[in-house]
């Protein structure tokens, strides 16, 4: 007779770890379905196995089919009751679906087997308090202790639960006993004398408070709560006091300070917001603390918000960059301030030294290169575009990396370096394919240069599609066309382009591109206008009236 194994034969011992194997290997390759049904074979082949039915528990769960989850989850864990993952799965669960007595029962039991497990306490703490069972989270913090060891943490803990409870008595005791225990930490006894106040005993407090200052002049957190008391007695003189000693103190935190600011802010809001009160604030905290970046910081976000006049902001962030020059916010900031009135030689004088304060900042590349190339310095400007493209990777924003690469190509074109500046037009069409100034000068100064017309006018077309009025591009397409010698397409996008000109948009080669393509399609005397107005329009005379005299002798 064969051996049996787990309940099971052993035909059926190997037929099952058959099925549930390859259970294991379709969930592993993305297959749920089949994963699934040889679950279901396991089951019908061993219906105590508990690794089958947490695994299907996690489908039903997936399906929203909750209780049928649960149930499996259940029948998981109550098969192996000594599973870790089972007992957390199935608590998790629970909490999940808002059945918070379950979840205790199941971590009690985790807890039960396994009391140096401090992660489960701390969960039955946190269900303890959702039950406010208030005596239960106590005895779970004494348990928290005995692993853990006794900490300040845990004492506040337990103080925490007293107020719940309305125990006002043995929270005191507690917090008086910290304070007692740890004579050389303050924080303690500052917090017993917050919790008197809280309690209605300011005298007491006030007491706490000032033995605290004497021993500790700068202390923030004394400053903060005698401050406190100041306001709640009604002694407003002795608030403003102590406000202004924080505010002016050098020893002051920095973000202590910026809270007292913030209140400071606040309560001039609520008493009619009078803007000169806090200005002249920032002024007494620019004298007394010059050297503090954080001050000019505030005084930036406080005009920013008030909608100072932007003269008075710009000054602010002029101030702040003095003592802060890495501070990328600020000189962006007044960077955009500028740039709204294209007065591109201060943009050029702010980007310039971000490049070296913030060099893996693009921004500041780009418009160092575009205030550049603004002010006709084509090499400064070049220069700033090459170190910046120094700084890309697979983070830098596509927009400003393709434009650094689109003016890039200009330049270098203007400068007759046509491979160069074709590499770098297909480097702008590489991080934004739909770049359309790129696509249609790329297009154009393949048609004049004697390059892939097809690729041109694939280029072309895109641009004319984006932006089907636009004369400029509609011009670039009907001399690509043109130069196919597909002429009566070209006067199609040639007609266009003069019906959405303008006069700024008219140029003399649009015109005389105009008459190169009328004479191919048979409109001669339009052809004829259209050179001379090229002529009239700045147009190489010699060039244009030798046409004429070609195409006038013919007639």
């Amino acid at each position: 007779m064969p051996a049996k194994a787990g309940g099971m034969d052993y035909t059926d011992s190997l037929r099952y770890n058959y099925f549930f194997l390859e259970a294991v290997r379709q969930q592993n390759a993305g297959h749920y379905a089949a994963a699934f049904d040889l679950l279901n074979r396991c089951l019908e082949i061993d219906s105590c196995a508990a690794e089958a039915y947490y695994m299907q528990a996690r489908y039903f769960s997936e399906l929203r089919k909750d209780s049928m989850a649960l149930h499996y989850l259940e029948t998981a864990a109550l098969l192996r009751p000594d599973n870790d993952t089972y007992q957390e799965k199935v608590a998790q669960f629970y909490i999940g679906t808002g059945n918070f007595e379950k979840a205790i029962e199941t971590y009690e039991r985790l807890y039960a087997v396994q009391r140096d497990r401090s992660d489960v306490v701390n969960i039955l703490v946190q269900l303890y308090k959702q039950q406010k069972d208030y005596d239960k989270m106590l005895d779970a913090i004494d348990r928290l202790e005995q692993i853990e060891g006794e900490s300040e943490q845990f004492a506040l803990a337990r103080m925490s639960v007293y107020e719940l409870k309305g125990d006002a008595k043995n929270a005191y005791k507690t917090l008086k006993g910290l304070a007692d225990s740890h004579p050389n930490d303050l924080s303690f006894s500052i917090m017993l004398g917050n919790w008197l106040m809280h309690n209605n005993k300011s005298k007491e407090a006030y007491k706490l408070f000032s033995q605290a200052l004497e021993s500790e002049p700068d202390n923030a957190y004394a400053q903060s709560s005698i401050y406190d008391y100041y306001r709640a007695v009604g002694q407003e003189d002795k608030a403003n006091e102590m406000m202004e000693r924080i505010l002016l103190g050098k020893n002051t935190q920095p973000e202590n300070r910026i809270q007292f600011v913030r209140q400071a802010i606040q309560e001039n809001d609520q008493q009619g917001g009078d803007s000169v009160k806090i200005i002249k604030l920032f002024d007494r905290m620019r004298k007394a603390l010059p050297k503090d970046a954080s001050i000019a910081e505030m005084k930036v976000a406080y005009y920013t918000l008030k909608k100072m006049p932007e003269e008075e902001i710009n000054q602010a962030l002029v101030d702040l960059l003095a003592l802060a020059p890495d501070n990328g916010g600020a000189r962006f900031q007044l960077i955009q301030n500028k740039w709204a009135k294209q007065d591109w030689k201060a943009v050029a004088e702010l980007s310039e030294p971000g490049m070296l304060y913030n060099p893996d900042e693009m921004a500041f590349y780009y418009f160092t290169g575009l205030a550049r190339y603004y002010q006709k310095d084509d090499i400064g400007a070049l220069d700033a575009f090459q170190r910046g493209t120094a700084e890309i990777n697979d983070k830098s924003d596509p927009a400003i990396v393709s434009d650094f690469y689109a003016i890039m190509g200009e330049i270098y074109h203007n400068q007759g370096e046509k491979e160069k500046a074709y590499a770098a037009f297909d480097s702008c069409l590489q991080w934004k394919p739909d770049h359309i100034v790129t696509l249609n000068n790329y297009a154009y100064f393949l048609s004049i240069e004697g390059g892939d017309l097809k690729r041109a006018e694939e280029m072309s077309a895109k641009a004319v599609k984006a932006e089907p009025k636009n004369p400029t591009y509609l011009d670039t397409y009907a001399w690509i066309l043109y130069c196919q010698e597909r002429y009566a397409e070209a006067k199609i996008y040639i007609d266009q382009t003069l019906k959405y000109s303008t006069d700024s948009t008219l140029s003399a080669d649009v015109l005389e591109h105009a008459g190169d393509i009328y004479i191919k399609t048979g409109n001669t005397d339009e052809a004829l206008k259209m050179w001379q107005r090229a002529i009239d329009e700045g147009g190489d005379a010699a060039v244009l009236n030798n046409k004429k005299k070609r195409y006038t002798k013919k007639r």
